[in-house]
Formats: structure tokens, sequence, C-alpha cells
């Protein structure tokens, strides 16, 4: 970090040197880099974390449309010791995928053939969506900027062998969420909305959306070494350059990652090179005046990156699926994550600049986000006068993508996001350990000020407060909704969980000692004593499942519902073999001659068995 400071500094004092030039050229980045000293800078950035936290990293800078830096760091294939190239290196590009969506999107929109504003459903079969719970309708907008409404469903997304991938209609039949919010009410990002709309180009245009990708966006541009196609197997010269992905390492160790696969591949299918991508933001960037390739009229384009939603005010919102970035300049940007894939891509179309990083890492932040974050600048956080306190943010709030059907709704409680108040204007920000300072600079608009890269992306947060007491934050990716648990319940579940699983897990071994010394003694398990072993061993069974659930939901997250199917199934059998247990225990109970000991100890395996099914239909384990 010193090193690079020092480095920043540098470039700094050059740049005073040459201050006449560059304001006449406007020669730097947005936020002030000089492009002459811009690759010094860089390198000195990377190697902060190259070898060391990320494998590899190619980054591609573009300023008045030319590409001004252009260099790979680490290595595409670690054992080979291949290096990275921005020219041939295929790497996964993730969610940046999406913005080939709503460019494709805007083509039609174009053409008249599609309209932003219409009810979705008239541009679907019949019946297509089953799960829709408001009358409101969706729109294309509205897919657009995450806000119609779905809760987030991560079964069926990710697999390991592309012989599980089916057709996008069937994987959008097959995953459809709940409408969980009111359209246009809640920003939660969502893959699914943006698969929908790509498979509402599929019935407009007649042909698999990879293929309109292909011929109108590739082709056009000249993007000869990516593909949108699944699987990339099936393309050998892509194949053959492909990085290799890697998961999270530290002091050099990296894990490579097996392949995985995505049926919904407009949501994060492209694997393509940094080059390729550079020419797609150079296409955004092209000044007014220039015919553009994108589009027939420069004024689509115009319109594609215009604030298209927003919060509130001059908050940062949407730009027909661009995310605003609140940099030195207006940023449009969109980042990607595959299962070992890390990528970013930021345009600032007033000063011309784009920049792009693209990764072999999986989760990785320091580049995707710390690097374009030194490189884009902050936005202005000149303090107004006479501002709200910020005690009147406080609490805890959980993610509005989330999943509210099944068992995986637990997650979400597991790493609520807690604000506290530093002083009248200043807030810390606490999420799963990870922690940044806000700064409010006008009413209920806080900024970063400081903290971990995670929340880069979040630079900007609106908290919509009615009557003091706040109701929502909108922040990039997702919203924010206040915890709708109490703590008091929360810390109750927490403790019925400990005890059913070591109640449950222990209590077997407690039997089998008691049935040791009666049998030493000559006498004979009766039948009440019979029926408790039954109930003990059904919820050890139910503690069991359970802890087999959680241990391959951690070690594979990405799974189809049907492989969960036998742990949900398991669940009903074992909760109907307890309740039966617990009524013959209670039907033979009166007529058995039993000890107080015992009476406590069958007493306490039948509300223990209760308040465990109590917990597992509260947090939704039976589906």
């Amino acid at each position: 970090m010193i090193k690079r400071i020092n480095v920043f500094l540098c470039i700094f004092l050059l740049g005073l040197c040459f201050s006449s030039t560059l304001l006449a050229n406007e020669n730097t980045t947005p936020s002030g880099i000089p492009i002459e000293g811009l690759e010094e800078f860089v390198d000195s950035y990377a190697e902060e974390y190259i070898g060391d936290t990320v494998a590899g990293a190619a980054v591609i800078a573009i300023k008045d449309n030319q590409i001004v830096l252009s260099k790979a760091y680490g290595y595409a294939d670690i054992d080979n010791q291949i290096p990275m190239d921005p020219d041939t290196t295929v790497l996964e590009w993730g969610s940046i995928t999406k913005l080939f969506v709503w460019v494709s999107a805007m083509q039609l929109a174009e053409q008249g053939e599609l309209d932003l504003e219409e009810d979705i459903r008239a541009y679907l079969p019949d019946d297509f969506l089953t799960k829709l719970n408001f009358d409101e309708p969706i729109t294309i907008l509205n897919l657009m900027h995450h806000n119609a409404g779905f809760e987030e469903y991560i079964f069926d997304l990710l697999f390991d062998s592309p012989e599980q991938l089916v057709s996008l209609e069937e994987s959008l039949r097959l995953t459809e969420p709940e409408q969980v919010y009111k359209p246009g009410e809640v920003v939660a990002y969502s893959n699914y909305s943006t698969s929908l709309a790509a498979y509402i180009i599929e019935e407009m245009t007649g042909q698999p959306f990879y293929e309109y990708v292909d011929e109108h966006i590739f082709t056009e541009l000249g993007m000869t070494h990516s593909t949108m196609h699944l699987p990339v197997e099936d393309n050998q010269e892509i194949m053959l350059d492909k990085g290799k992905g890697y998961l999270s390492g530290e002091n050099g160790q990296f894990t490579e990652s097996q392949p995985f696969y995505i049926s919904m591949y407009p949501s994060g299918g492209i694997n393509g090179t940094a080059t390729d991508l550079a020419k797609f933001a150079q296409a955004l960037i092209s000044p007014e005046s220039e015919d553009t390739s994108l589009f027939q009229e420069s004024q689509t384009q115009s319109e594609l990156l215009s604030t298209s939603y927003s919060p509130e005010g001059d908050v940062p919102g949407l730009a027909h699926g661009f995310w605003e970035y609140d940099g030195e300049y207006r940023g449009l940007t969109h980042a990607g994550n595959t299962v070992a894939y890390s990528s970013n891509m930021q345009i600032v179309p007033e000063d011309n600049f784009a920049i792009i990083v693209l990764t072999n890492q999986a989760d990785e932040t320091d580049l995707s986000y710390g690097l374009i974050d030194e490189l884009v600048g902050r936005g202005d956080q000149t303090v107004q006068e006479n501002l709200p306190p910020a005690s009147a943010v406080e609490g805890s709030y959980l993610t509005a993508r989330r999943t509210y059907n099944g068992f995986m709704n637990l997650y979400a409680y597991l790493a609520p996001l807690d604000v506290q108040s530093i002083n009248d204007n200043e807030i810390e920000l606490d999420l799963a350990g990870f922690k940044a300072t806000y700064l409010q600079t006008s009413p209920y608009v806080y900024k970063l000020k400081n903290g971990n890269d995670i929340f880069i992306p979040n630079n900007v947060m609106y908290f919509h407060v009615d009557d003091g007491e706040a109701e929502q934050i909108s922040t990039m990716y997702a919203d924010y909704v206040p915890m709708d648990k109490s703590k008091p319940f929360l810390f109750i579940s927490l403790a019925l969980f400990i005890w059913s699983m070591v109640y449950f897990l222990i209590s077997p071994f407690v039997l089998m000692v008691t049935a040791f010394l009666r049998k030493r003694r000559g006498q004979r398990a009766t039948i009440v004593t019979r029926w408790n072993w039954v109930l003990t061993l059904s919820g050890t069974a139910l503690a069991v499942n359970l802890a087999i659930l959680v241990i391959r939901m951690l070690s594979n997250p990405m799974r189809t519902y049907s492989e969960l199917l036998p742990h949900f199934i398991g669940n009903y059998c074992l909760t109907g073999i307890s309740f039966i247990s617990m009524i013959m225990l209670l039907v033979y109970w009166k007529k058995t001659r039993t000890s107080k000991i015992q009476k406590f100890g069958y007493l306490l395996t039948c509300i223990s068995s209760i308040l465990f099914i109590i917990w597992l239909i509260v947090w939704q384990f039976y589906s």
C-alpha cells in the first residue's frame, strides 16, 4: 500500500510538471492519474496481489476510444506456467454477460419490435409465469432494473456436468421464483429476470439468444475470440485458450476449480478475452457524432446509457441494466462472478474512459473493485448542513436478494447488515465481519468513506425514512429491508437448534448405556422404553439428515433441487415416525410402571422432539 501511494505521488508530481499539456488533452483517468503514468500505477497496484491472493488478471484501459493500457499479470495456468494474455486468454465474464441482453433489448426496441413498458406476458407463451402474486404488470424495464419482485432461487442454476444443461426455456420453467415484492418497489438482483428477458428476445426473433448475440453484437464488433454458446467445450478454438479458474488462495496457494455450467447462460455464460470485451466497451463510449456499430441511430445508444431508474434524486440507480457508479464522473458498470472467475467493467462516457479487469480468481475484489475505484475516483462528498441524525438509520437489515421459500431463507439471517451511528453524520456498517464507514452528505444519503473493498460497489446508500423509521436501503445490486425477526426470537431459535442437535446426537449413547445396565440387572425393556427408543432414534436421524444437508450445501451450494429432495422426503418420514412414537408412548405410559426418572426422560424426549420439529417447520426444512 505504501509503495502504491509513493508511485501515485510521483505520477502526480510528474503531472504537475506537464500540467498545461495535460489540461489541454485531458489525458488522465477520471481520478486524475496521467495516462502516461497509468501502466506504472497499475503495475505497482497489481504487484501487491498477483501471486498472493490473485492467480492472474488482464487489465485494459480505454481513453478517447483508444486502448491506452492492455496488460496481463500472473498466470492463466499455474501448473503449466502459461502467462495471462489480454489478447488470447479466454476467461469467464460472469454477469457482465447481462449487458449483452440489455443491448439486444434496446436493438429490438429501436426497431419497434419490443416495447420496454409493455407487460412481458404479451411476449411470453400463455401461463409461462405461474408464481406471480401481484396484479401490477412486469415490464422489460422492471427486468432491466431488477425490480420485477422475484425472490432469489439458487437451485438448478449451475451444474458440474455439461450433460445436465437444458434449454433456456426449460431452465426458466424449472427455476421460476416466487414473486415476493410488488413490481417497481424493491431492487433485488435477479439472474432469472435477465434470462427471462433473453428468452423474450428469442421469442421475438425466432433464434436462440446466443445466435442473436453472435450475429448482432459479436460479429458487428469483431469479437472473434468470445462465445456465449455453452458448453464452451463445443468450441475447441476457445477451449484451447481458456485460462483455468482458481478458488480463493492466500500466500500463493491456489486450488484449481472444477468447471461449472449454466443453463441460464444469458445471465453469466460468456467466455472471452479482455480484448474482445474492450471492443464492446469502445462501442459503448463512442462519441455521439460517430456512427455506432450497435444501433441504427446514435440516439438509441444515448438512451441506453441514460438514467432509467433512480431511488431518489441524484442517488445512483440504473441505466437500462447498467449500474450507475458515483465516481469522479458518472460511471456505468457491471461486475461478474462465476465459481472461479471475477470480472468488472466500467465505462465513463463523460470522460471517454473505460476500464476492464478480468481475473481467474474466485470472489476477487482487490483488482476488480479496488483498482477500478482508484482509476475512476469517488464522487463529491461535500456535506450539507442541518442533516438528520445518523441514529435514525441504525438497525439490522436483510438483503432483498434472498430466498423466501425453502430452508435457504435461513442464510440471510446469518449475515445481516448491521448499521450503527458513529456520530451525527457517520455510520459504521458491518456485513459478516466486513466493516466500512459511511459519511452522510445529504439527507439520508451516505457515501463510502473507508472500509473493506466489498463495499466499493455500494459506495452510495440511500435510506428511505418515514416517520423517523428506516424502511428500506437503496444501493447497487440489491436493496436492504429491516430485519423482520427480533433478536430474542433469533437467540431462542439458535438455542433450540443447539439443544436439539446436542440432545439427539448424545441420547442414543445414553440409551445404550442404560440398556446395558438394564441387561446386567436382568431387566427386560418395557414397550414404553421401546417406543422411547424409536422416538429418540427418529430425532437422531433428523439431526443427522440436517447435518448432512448443511455439509453438502457448504461443500457445493450450486445443486439441483432433485439432489436435495431425499433430505426433504426423509424429514417428512422421520417426522411422521416421531409423531407416531409420541402417540404410542403416551398410550402405553399409564399402562406401564415407570420411575420418576424414566418419566422425566420420556417427557424430555417428547418435548425435545416437538421443539425440533417446530424449528424445522419455522425454517422451512421440509422444502
